[in-house]
């Protein structure tokens, strides 16, 4: 079974660490098989601008970017159908892991043009199975962490987000029992 901290949290009625729930729960005899926090595959991933977005001169569906990023302006080429300038993005930057297509992204070049890493849409980072365009976050500082980002969510869509978000990405728990019938 799997159980999310704040569940556990919630029905446990506590305020017990990862650490204390995880020792009383072997000390109740259940075996904790597992504890892993999906939020660790989020936490390279920086906010960007797009600053300025025009047709990719060999492609129809493809977009070239100029994105502000915390090292920079970069070059990102797009197939996205909502890519378009003043939109704040989730940033892939090359050399990150991107969990919902199990790739570590490199310079790239496509259809003649080089790419400087990808704006990620929910499912590339495993938040939903959306995978309409990139994530558009309402609001947001060039270079700012995107797992910082979720939690200070004040406005609805953001407020969205980050129940979306937390419903998959709170650490989990797998108590197994180990005791004889």
């Amino acid at each position: 079974m799997k159980f999310t901290l704040s569940w556990l949290k919630e029905h446990l009625d506590t305020t017990a660490t990862l650490d204390e729930i995880e020792f009383a729960l072997s000390d109740l005899g259940l075996e904790v098989e597992g504890i892993e926090n999906p939020a660790d595959a989020l936490k390279t991933f920086t906010l960007a601008k797009v600053t300025h977005a025009e047709q990719h001169p060999d492609a129809d569906r493809l977009r070239v970017c100029k994105v502000a990023t915390d090292e920079g302006e970069k070059q990102i080429v797009c197939g996205a159908p909502n890519a378009r300038a003043g939109i704040t993005v989730v940033l892939c930057k090359p050399g990150d892991y991107v969990p919902g297509i199990d790739v570590t992204l490199s310079v790239g070049n496509i259809r003649g043009v080089e790419s400087h890493g990808m704006m990620a849409s929910e499912r590339e980072l495993e938040l939903s199975d959306e995978h309409n365009g990139i994530i558009e976050l309402p609001s947001g500082e060039v270079g700012q962490l995107f797992v910082d980002w979720l939690p200070s969510s004040k406005s609805p869509s953001r407020q969205t987000a980050l129940m979306r978000w937390a419903s998959t990405a709170l650490p989990v728990i797998w108590p197994r029992a180990v005791w004889a019938p």
